[in-house]
């Protein structure tokens, strides 16, 4: 198992990212300034992206696992990853999430805690309606890990 940090031609993992994030233009709204990260295990498995939110702090945007490989071990593996590398670099790490009780457990396995939340987030920004296990996805839960 290998985890490479990808610094061009970023938008060849687009099909995997829209697993996360299903519109390619909130995708477009990040994916330059982040930092983008593959883990492999003999092929890609997950990837995800970070990026810089102001002094001291740092949000995962996205983090996606291919859907075979889903309840595997490799989104966590990848996110103590990005915890070690930026520990020391940035105080604490957001994400934002949508109201799934089984996206809100794995966070929470992960050590993030409630933090905020947007309201409309989805409805607001996103060109089409949201779903994540039959619910409309409507407020942004933002969770924090100090790292």
């Amino acid at each position: 198992m290998r985890i490479e940090q990808i610094t061009t031609d970023k938008k060849r993992f687009l099909d995997l990212l829209l697993l996360a994030d299903e519109q390619e233009s909130m995708i477009d709204r990040y994916l330059d300034d982040g930092d983008v990260f593959a883990l492999y295990d003999v092929d890609l498995k997950s990837i995800c992206v970070v990026v810089s939110v102001g002094e001291g702090d740092c949000e995962l945007k996205n983090i996606a696992t291919r859907e075979k490989y889903q309840g595997r071990g490799y989104g966590r593996t990848l996110l103590e990853f990005i915890f070690d590398h930026y520990r020391g670099k940035y105080d604490a790490i957001f994400v934002g999430t949508g109201e799934s009780p089984r996206i809100l457990s794995f966070y929470g396995r992960c050590g993030f805690e409630l933090s905020h939340r947007v309201k409309n987030f989805f409805t607001d920004n996103y060109d089409h309606p949201m779903f994540e296990e039959g619910v409309q996805l409507v407020d942004m839960v933002y969770l924090k890990r100090g790292l």
